[in-house]
């Protein structure tokens, strides 16, 4: 018997994004954009950080799946590493250039239905979410003047400072 190089190839959602989760520590869920009246940014958040790490989950929100899971990996490694990264705080050392970023917190009630894959795995037992900020092109964060305006409905700011 060969070694199937897609051995999730006939696994359902759940069962990919678990088998991820126990092969690689966590796994990055893309949502596609919403294209109505009320149109939604493409997102890409974690899931596996509370069960490898015991960290909230992170959201980012308006870059490509590709550039979000690139962001949620260099999370993960300072996660992996013992890093405690600040939440509600402005902080440099993740990204090129040393531009600034930040974690905030996201109330998951208030974004019901975002989330589904936690919300099936957690179930009952709740999980925790962050929302990382990236800055505009030129270091500016959506909340600071300047900001790139093109980029306010691409990133909108779901998660709050404490």
């Amino acid at each position: 018997m060969t070694d199937d190089v897609f051995p999730d190839r006939n696994m359902d959602h759940l069962d990919k994004i678990r088998w991820i989760i126990e092969t690689q520590g966590w796994a990055a869920e893309p949502v596609a954009p919403v294209e109505s009246a009320e149109p939604q940014p493409a997102y890409t958040y974690s899931v596996g950080f509370e069960e490898s790490f015991a960290q909230p989950e992170v959201v980012v929100i308006g870059l490509r799946p590709v550039a979000a899971r690139g962001l949620l990996g260099v999370v993960a490694d300072q996660h992996r590493a013992g890093v405690v990264l600040p939440v509600g705080e402005l902080f440099t050392g993740l990204l090129d250039g040393d531009l600034r970023c930040c974690l905030l917190r996201v109330d998951v009630d208030e974004c019901a239905g975002m989330f589904p894959t936690l919300d099936h795995l957690a179930g009952d037992a709740g999980y925790r979410v962050q929302q990382f900020i990236w800055p505009d092109r030129h270091g500016i964060l959506p909340w600071e003047d300047g900001y790139d305006e093109r980029l306010r409905l691409a990133q909108p700011v779901v998660g709050h400072w404490d």
